[in-house]
């Protein structure tokens, strides 16, 4: 479980990560992107971004192409915004929490499939 410190240095990259992605970055292939986490190691030397894309597969694959080649940008703007002493490498990753909520409310939505009946 992360400290406090952690927690505060997550959300802090999370932050800051989020606010130049919407607006230092003219990539077209980066396309409606929401940082959802940002986990940093304990040495402070790599960050995991965690990212929900809006759009299928194809538009997924080419906003996190988009975004690892836009890596240097946004550890500038870290190092920019930031008092580390380190700016963290930053890797990219599909959050899929948010398509997964999605599903299961579609799963409630439908009901009891195949005209089962409820047994109360």
């Amino acid at each position: 479980m992360a400290g406090a410190r952690m927690r505060r240095i997550n959300e802090v990259l999370r932050e800051v990560v989020g606010a130049a992605i919407s607006g230092d970055l003219s990539d077209p292939r980066i396309g409606f992107v929401t940082v959802t986490a940002v986990e940093t190691s304990p040495d402070l030397r790599a960050a995991k971004v965690f990212v929900s894309v809006l759009g299928d597969e194809e538009e997924r694959e080419a906003t996190l192409s988009g975004l690892r080649s836009s890596h240097g940008v946004l550890q500038s703007r870290i190092a920019a915004e930031t008092r580390m002493k380190r700016t963290p490498t930053l890797t990219f990753h599909y959050d899929d929490t948010i398509a997964q909520g999605v599903r299961i409310s579609q799963l409630l939505d439908e009901g009891p499939e195949n005209g089962a009946e409820d047994e109360r």
